[in-house]
């Protein structure tokens, strides 16, 4: 999962070197905490929250297939 919000994050920013992504799982829940570079926060979040909206419905997708839940936090 990390990986993947990673890849998505870095084809979005301008700074693809200050893209971080930390993960906690806590068995049936998996939290991702994204940073960025403060002047690609827009890019990531987009015009009300598509952007943002659309990553986490990848991350659903891809929690369904593993059983659990995935929360996505940004900033």
């Amino acid at each position: 999962m990390k990986e993947l919000v990673e890849s998505i994050a870095k084809a979005l920013v301008d700074h693809p070197d200050d893209v971080v992504v930390s993960e906690s799982d806590n068995g049936k829940a998996i939290t991702l905490k994204l940073e960025v570079h403060p002047d690609d926060m827009g890019k990531v979040i987009g015009k009300q929250g598509r952007i943002a909206k659309a990553i986490r419905a990848v991350l659903n997708a891809a929690g369904t297939h593993q059983n659990k839940r995935v929360q996505l936090e940004i900033g």
